[in-house]
């Protein structure tokens, strides 16, 4: 028997209501509605547009409904750190502050007078972001944001939209990781955090797990959408941990790396990793489903390339990915590789510019033309990887074996082949819908289909095709 699942991904420029089928122990997955994710601008501040993203939730939900199909129940997973607020009167107070908004900009530092840098890491384990919840929460309340001076509950992104779904609330464990106000070691809130911060504890809703049900889809909702009332799950509501969820691994003794215009390169371990090692390398400790926590750090990825393209194309030059594969193939090694992290990368008007001129002030060749750079960021990405692989070796509780890939990077077999090569291990590509298959996959496990993360992979492991590149020796 058929059974189904819809999945809302939504992600800081896009969203999906994906609908998947199970059958016979495999997955297919149908977007049924895609659309756009954008911040608003508002007398100098940014928020995210929460009724247009539930007005188009609502939108996907009744594609399905129309079809009469049967849905099992409905998760939602967004990305970190945001927040809207909800009124006395069960409305939300105001739309929810986007993490580009500069009103964090000097807020670690203003907080860590309270508390010292070292305590906040040791006490959350999540490396320092300005935009992190924390930080968030003291700007908001500097300023005096009247949102939050009005709130009686204060919801994360993906429990927010469940929320206007099924009036219901809660805090689910993997966005709330994101935070920097949980305790990854009791996986609850710490309050005297959040008390320096000036914010009481009791604003955040009881603490759920990946698997636990939200509650029903509302009367309303129930008949608009067709779908009846149908449950709505609690999944891992980061995006991250949904997409580590659906790693097709055959035992733990893995890292991955989920790929894109941003890389998250970790491993899955049962408690955090909280060391002076850890603090001084940057890594961060979030978590994953069953109570993991996913040890990683932040990578930039294709980012520099996407850049440079855009740089291109404003001089009449286009490069469709597949002529950018072959002329960096076809170019020489880079002599030199640049640090794709460096803050000279982050935001250039320029980005090629920005690349010949960090090269040239450290030193290094400069790229000759556009083939040679485009080797240049291959060259540096993989490098790269195969430098914070190094350091989760040196912090892994076990022998790291291979690199899985997942998201759209899974797809990129030049870059792939060349993180074998630099990495010195296997490197799995696949599969590049992570993020909805870990999704659907918890989803699948509240109804009963399968009864554990390891099934859960497996199953995933069934449903896909992953390709393997072995290093050169």
């Amino acid at each position: 028997m058929n059974r189904y699942f819809i999945g809302v991904d939504l992600g800081a420029t896009s969203g999906r209501v994906i609908l998947a089928t199970l059958s016979d122990g495999n997955i297919a997955l149908e977007v049924l509605h895609r659309f756009p994710n954008r911040l608003l601008q508002i007398g100098g501040k940014y928020y995210w547009n929460i009724y247009a993203l539930y007005e188009e939730i609502l939108h996907g939900l009744t594609l399905a409904g129309q079809r009469r199909i049967p849905v099992t129940s409905v998760g939602i997973d967004t990305w970190g750190v945001d927040m809207a607020c909800v009124a006395a009167d069960g409305t939300l107070a105001g739309l929810p502050r986007a993490y580009r908004d500069p009103y964090t900009n000097d807020a670690p530092e203003a907080f860590f007078r309270k508390v010292p840098r070292r305590e906040v890491y040791r006490r959350t384990g999540i490396q320092i972001m300005n935009f992190n919840s924390l930080y968030q929460l003291c700007a908001a309340r500097r300023e005096g944001m009247s949102a939050l001076e009005n709130a009686e509950s204060v919801l994360f992104m993906p429990d927010a939209l469940s929320y206007l779904l099924t009036g219901e609330k809660v805090c689910e464990y993997t966005i709330l990781s994101t935070s920097q106000f949980m305790d990854p070691r009791t996986r609850e809130i710490d309050g005297g955090l959040l008390r320096e911060a000036g914010v009481d504890a009791a604003l955040f809703p009881r603490v759920v797990l990946p698997g636990e049900r939200v509650g029903l889809l509302c009367e309303e909702v129930a008949r608009q959408t067709g779908l009846g009332r149908v449950p709505v799950v609690a999944v891992a509501g980061h995006d991250t941990g949904s997409a580590v969820a659906a790693v097709p691994a055959e035992n733990g003794r893995f890292a991955y790396l989920s790929s894109g215009t941003w890389s998250l390169m970790g491993i899955e371990v049962p408690e955090p990793i909280i060391t002076d090692d850890s603090y001084a390398m940057n890594f961060t400790n979030e978590g994953g489903v069953d109570g993991t926590v996913r040890f990683l750090k932040n990578i930039t990825g294709m980012w520099l390339l996407e850049q440079c393209r855009a740089a291109w194309s404003r001089e009449g030059k286009e490069y469709p990915y597949e002529q950018i594969m072959h002329m960096t193939e076809g170019a020489a090694p880079s002599p030199a590789v640049i640090d794709p992290d460096a803050p000279e990368f982050a935001a250039p008007t320029d980005m090629p510019a920005a690349i010949r001129t960090w090269c040239a002030a450290h030193g290094y060749p400069v790229p000759a033309d556009d083939a040679a750079l485009m080797r240049l960021i291959f060259d540096s990405l993989a490098a790269k990887y195969a430098e914070v692989l190094g350091r989760l070796r040196s912090l892994a509780p076990f022998e790291i074996e291979c690199l899985h890939v997942i998201g759209g990077g899974a797809q990129n077999d030049l870059l792939n082949r060349m993180t074998a090569d630099a990495c010195g291990i296997p490197v799995v590509a696949g599969p590049a819908e992570a993020t909805a298959l870990g999704n659907i996959m918890v989803q699948a496990r509240a109804a009963g289909v399968v009864g554990s993360l390891s099934e859960m992979r497996q199953y995933i492991r069934r449903s896909i095709e992953t390709k393997t590149y072995e290093p050169k020796k």
